[in-house]
């Protein structure tokens, strides 16, 4: 029950932002203007600054294992891989292969990575490295996918293939979580005395990009549009919080990984749609309306399915 309970803790005030957002939009609170800005600015600024800062106060050089941190790597390109092969043959609409395989494949590790492993055990364990090794792939693979599947890109496939080289180079994510790694593996402190002031200016700028991104999901959110999608959403959803978690986890064990390591294992396979999806999908050509389903199913079931699996994982023996 009181994984039932973190569960609800953990996901239940994403949602209520995400509805929150679509009242105020009723309600002509919120603007198509203020999403437009809104968006660009957690785009361009919150989120980079917020996987900057997970990314530099991350003790790399303490907490490296190679084999936890390349298995993480490995399960994260065959899973982005893995569920781009398997829709560009199946989905008829090729429209939506960009934002389904996205939506399927990427996770909320940064946001509930280290509290999750934290409310189980006591301390972060090994999220911070399962956030180092995956997130910025999750970045990578993104850029790639939307880039390809966007419906800018460009009819010269050499033109193409540079703007999509250009497109990882120049992604506001990926700058921030370059610029947050050395201060990781040179162990340069930004929480202590020196870094003060630009410190508080980073978190407290940190702090605005999930609770605006959220509501932006929100007040973007086309009932009417999202319906005649349910079976990509639905389908996104099945593949993000069970078929995943359910391929990886037999290896995972397989390799000996055990306790925080397994549960830090589970955020990445098994967390809900990142809303870090939805942003990068309306910033980049993408299906937003499809990305924006996925996200609030995702995160409605993802209390259950995260319980059932840490009360499986529990009832093993593993965790």
């Amino acid at each position: 029950m009181s994984n039932f309970i973190f569960s609800l803790n953990a996901t239940l005030p994403i949602f209520i932002l995400i509805v929150l957002g679509w009242i105020l939009m009723r309600l002509g609170i919120l603007t198509k203007g203020f999403n437009s800005a809104a968006d660009k600015y957690v785009f361009k600024v919150a989120l980079p600054v917020l996987l900057f800062n997970d990314i530099a106060t991350a003790d790399i050089r303490h907490d490296f294992d190679a084999s936890f941190f390349f298995f993480c790597m490995i399960a994260t390109t065959l899973m982005f891989l893995g569920v781009w092969f398997f829709t560009s043959i199946f989905m008829k609409d090729k429209t939506m292969v960009g934002a389904f395989v996205q939506a399927s494949a990427r996770g909320s590790a940064a946001v509930l990575g280290i509290a999750f492993v934290n409310n189980i055990y006591g301390s972060s364990g090994m999220a911070p490295m399962m956030i180092v090794a995956a997130v910025p792939l999750y970045n990578i693979f993104s850029v790639i996918i939307l880039s390809v599947c966007s419906s800018n890109k460009s009819a010269d496939q050499g033109h193409q293939i540079r703007n999509t080289f250009l497109n990882v180079l120049k992604n506001p994510i990926i700058i921030g979580i370059v610029a947050g790694l050395p201060f990781s593996l040179l162990g340069i402190d930004i929480t202590g005395p020196a870094f003060t002031i630009p410190y508080k200016a980073i978190t407290s700028i940190a702090d605005t990009a999930t609770p605006i991104a959220l509501l932006v999901v929100g007040a973007g959110f086309e009932g009417r549009k999202a319906i005649k999608k349910i079976k990509p959403t639905l389908a996104a959803t099945f593949i993000k919080l069970i078929l995943l978690p359910a391929i990886f986890f037999p290896a995972a064990v397989a390799m000996g990984f055990r306790n925080s390591e397994l549960v830090a294992i589970l955020v990445m396979l098994g967390s809900p749609t990142t809303v870090t999806c939805y942003i990068m999908a309306k910033n980049m050509g993408n299906d937003e309306v499809l990305t924006s389903s996925i996200v609030v199913t995702a995160t409605l079931f993802s209390s259950v399915t995260l319980t059932l699996w840490v009360f499986l994982l529990r009832c093993l023996g593993l965790i």
